[in-house]
């Protein structure tokens, strides 16, 4: 994303970089940017390249010779925007409009003449957020008890499904990571054109996007980023000539190409030529060129690759099929029978028997598709919510993914799949027998992202400190141990992290010194059952060895039922709690979640229940399309005490990201949390290390969690977490170190006793990621609390830990005591627990 200037390229520099294109090598931003000046022979060459690498790809997808389309309706859901791009006319003022929003009878019929006319697609297009500039539409939205656009045009998506059975492809604009969580379960696709990087075009006065806050690159970008994350078949694509260089206009591209390898989830990019509209305001810029757009789309292929679905719409290209399709095109996009172009409405899209003419003039076969793209299709998990797979196979030919030319569509029940129970149930017990039954899961080569883009994203670890931040660091954990928290304090701190030898000794003691002041001698316990209800989990965060797809040797799933018996068992062996946690299982109903937490309490009534990840809760909150806090009011209402604070490994993006692919984001986990906490429902909290981080993002991690608790003071205790590596994809892909060192340990379990001091007085280690001996040191270092008995644990045996699934209070005790210390049991709360 970087603002270019640039010399023109010579006739000598498109030669050398058609050369190398044609031997198939890697092309940088300079050569791919000499390309698009080709004209005459030399736009002929490269049309052929294009064209080659485009025959390759569609071999490779089993349908050779084949250019798609989709038959949609165009649903203009609202005209108002809160941007102000320069060259849009769809985008228009309250006053122009009958109402601000299409009502939903209006959506329905337009969905209903589409889909008599054979149309298998509704896409829904629409301004961003124009609640929040026009009171028009918020009072339109507040009179119909929606929340927000979004909250509507999911009402809708829904409301097609179900009536109509067309499949809604959403194009809403900017998302963020939870909004495109909540939209994926109602709709197969969704899009947003990425239309260019180059920042100044939306910064500097008079650009095509300046006064546009959802137009600046570093934003659009972050939803290309989001939708990988979520796993959504996104389309995208750049929007050439208005006012971006040559360089701006490839920086574009290779900003595509680095998403759509780390993710996999563009399915689809658009080649877009500006027309110039009158009544905007760059009604006198020229349109693009047509060979010039033909240079764009080859250059597009040659970089994106055989794999990659390029479009180009054909109402905007003046007629020139064939050359759109020899530079490398394999897709005509939607093209509707029933509606027009809203975008561009002075430019009617072909009669289908034209365009089917004129591909096959050009030596290709016309087929149409889906909204959803045939790869995605015959994938299934973790592409398309279980609630949309009856509409979309109803439409779909099984081998090829593409559509049945001849179906229907006819409204269905937008429902929960029938759950099916079963698999190695038996796990939580063989994993310390029989163990897993491989080192990684079946589609380890594919559900991560290209690993080389992943081990690009890994940070440099900060340099060591000074020996007299050192000396300072162990003055001020003695004087004032919170103070190293302060950013003015950040070398101290620092320099802590990286102790070793008699200053590491010296950092423990005075942890340990402050543990005594702050909780007295005594170890706690909590008498516990760990009950994982489902390993099933398509989310695909790289250090998780515990998730597995449906059809996987070690899959499972519990049964509420299942889950209740387990919680009885836990009760009648003196356990007062019950952990609950699970992948994030698409096949989980919404009411799922809250039938265990009734079903352990009509069981047990006395038994705590502490249950389920912020990512679990913010998941499912944006599957039942309701807000957090409702979500866990429901929860709450069932019977919930607490809420694990896990999902948090390291509360920092940058690394967040290389680690976890699709995980929430920080700010949603500090949501949840924080939002738990208001409501009353206390969380512990986790820091998991020694994977692809280093010092500076754990102190940030602790940073975050003192604001946390600053605010709400709803943490019971915080557990450090070291990273076990052995069947972590991550690490088996080459790119995370084997876990934390034993300095490391150390260290991170007393700076969490001092940087937490006064604000989190409960530091537990974890016995089953350390050991009994190690877990005793950490006894000597800060902690005063080794957390279950367990009785079952599965995620961390998964990933290859060798100390057991299960402790009884008897050789808890045996650790506190070889510490020197008490132990004494306690409630999930730190209260006292009966003998």
């Amino acid at each position: 994303m970087v603002d270019r200037t640039e010399s023109v390229p010579t006739a000598a520099s498109v030669g050398r970089a058609l050369r190398r294109a044609a031997t198939g090598r890697a092309l940088d931003v300079d050569e791919a940017s000499a390309l698009l000046a080709a004209r005459g022979a030399a736009l002929d060459e490269l049309l052929r390249i294009a064209g080659e690498v485009r025959d390759a790809g569609l071999r490779e997808a089993g349908r050779p010779g084949v250019v798609t389309f989709s038959k949609k309706v165009f649903i203009p859901l609202t005209r108002l925007c809160r941007d102000r791009c320069h060259y849009c006319t769809f985008a228009t003022v309250p006053h122009r409009l009958p109402a601000a929003y299409l009502e939903k009878d209006e959506v329905l019929a337009i969905a209903r003449e589409g889909a008599a006319q054979g149309c298998k697609e509704a896409l829904f297009t629409l301004g961003d957020r124009p609640e929040e500039r026009w009171p028009a539409a918020r009072r339109w939205l507040d009179e119909r008890g929606y929340d927000s656009t979004l909250d509507y045009l999911r009402a809708c998506a829904v409301a097609v499904l179900e009536e109509t059975g067309l499949l809604p492809h959403l194009n809403p604009g900017v998302l963020s990571w939870s909004e495109l969580q909540r939209l994926k379960p109602v709709a197969p696709s969704m899009g947003m054109m990425l239309e260019t990087t180059a920042t100044r075009l939306w910064s500097e006065p008079g650009g095509p996007h300046h006064g546009s806050p959802d137009k600046e690159p570093a934003v659009r970008l972050r939803v290309l980023d989001d939708a990988g994350r979520v796993g959504v078949p996104f389309t995208t694509g750049i929007l050439i000539g208005i006012g971006e260089t040559p360089a701006e206009r490839v920086d574009a591209l290779f900003a595509i190409r680095r998403r759509m390898r780390e993710y996999g989830h563009l399915q689809e990019v658009i080649v877009q030529n500006f027309r110039a509209k009158p009544d905007t305001a760059m009604r006198g810029m020229p349109d693009a060129e047509l060979h010039d757009l033909a240079a764009t789309v080859a250059v597009a292929r040659v970089v994106l690759g055989p794999r990659a679905r390029i479009q180009a719409p054909p109402n905007l290209i003046e007629g020139e099929y064939d050359l759109l399709l020899r530079a490398g095109i394999d897709d005509w996009g939607g093209v509707s029978p029933v509606t027009p172009d809203h975008v561009n409405p002075e430019r009617p899209w072909p009669q289908l028997d034209e365009l089917a003419r004129h591909t096959a003039e050009a030596g290709f076969t016309l087929r149409e598709r889906l909204t959803i793209y045939p790869e995605y299709v015959r994938a299934g998990d973790p592409w398309l919510d279980p609630r949309l797979l009856p509409h979309v196979t109803a439409l779909a030919d099984p081998e090829t993914g593409l559509a049945v030319e001849a179906a229907r569509p006819v409204g269905r029940p937008w429902q929960e799949p029938e759950e099916v129970f079963g698999g190695r149930i038996d796990l939580y017990t063989t994993i310390d027998t029989t163990g897993r039954t491989g080192d990684r899961r079946g589609d380890f080569d594919s559900v991560y992202g290209d690993w080389s883009e992943v081990a690009g994203k890994v940070t440099v670890p900060v340099a060591g400190s000074s020996d007299p931040d050192l000396r300072a660091g162990l003055r001020l954990a003695a004087d004032d141990p919170a103070a190293l928290l302060e950013p003015r304090h950040q070398a101290e701190a620092l320099a802590l992290f990286g102790a070793d030898g008699p200053a590491l000794d010296e950092l423990c003691r005075i942890a340990d010194d402050v543990r005594r002041d702050a909780v007295g001698d005594d170890v706690t316990y909590v008498v516990n059952r760990n009950i994982n209800f489902s390993n099933v989990c398509y989310v695909g965060c790289r250090f998780c060895a515990f998730a597995q797809r449906e059809s996987d040797a070690d899959a499972y799933r519990l049964s509420v039922e299942q889950v209740a018996d387990r919680a009885e068992e836990a009760w009648a062996a003196g356990a007062s709690e019950v952990c609950l946690q699970g992948g994030i299982d698409p096949k989980m109903p919404v009411t799922g979640y809250a039938d265990i937490v009734r079903a352990i309490k009509a069981r047990v009534p006395g038994m705590h229940v502490h249950a389920f990840s912020p990512m679990e809760i913010v998941t499912a909150a944006a599957k039942a399309g309701v807000p957090v806090k409702e979500w866990l009011l429901q929860l709450r209402d069932a019977g919930l005490d607490t809420i694990p604070g896990t999902a948090a490994e390291i509360l920092d993006d940058e690394v967040r990201w290389v680690l976890t692919k699709g995980k929430l984001p920080a700010a949603a986990w500090v949501e949840v949390v924080s939002t738990a906490h208001e409501l009353g429902i206390r969380s512990s909290s986790t820091m998991m290390y020694g994977h692809v981080d280093h010092p500076g993002q754990w102190l940030a991690h602790f940073r975050v969690l003192a604001g946390v608790q600053d605010r709400t003071s709803g943490f019971t205790e915080f557990v450090a977490l070291p990273f076990v590596h052995t069947n972590a994809p991550i690490y088996l892909a080459g790119i995370a170190r084997p876990g934390p060192t034993w300095r490391e340990n150390r260290a991170v379990h007393a700076m969490a006793r001092l940087l937490l001091h006064g604000r989190i007085a409960n530091i537990q280690c974890s016995w089953v990621k350390l050991g009994d001996e190690g877990t005793v040191a950490m006894l000597r270092a800060g902690c005063n609390d080794l957390g279950g008995t367990l009785m079952e644990e599965t995620i961390s045996r998964m990933a290859g830990s060798g100390n057991g699934s299960a402790r009884t209070e008897e050789q808890l005790k045996a650790i506190a005591a070889a510490a020197g210390r008490p132990a004494r049991k306690r409630t999930t709360a730190y209260g006292h627990a009966g003998a």
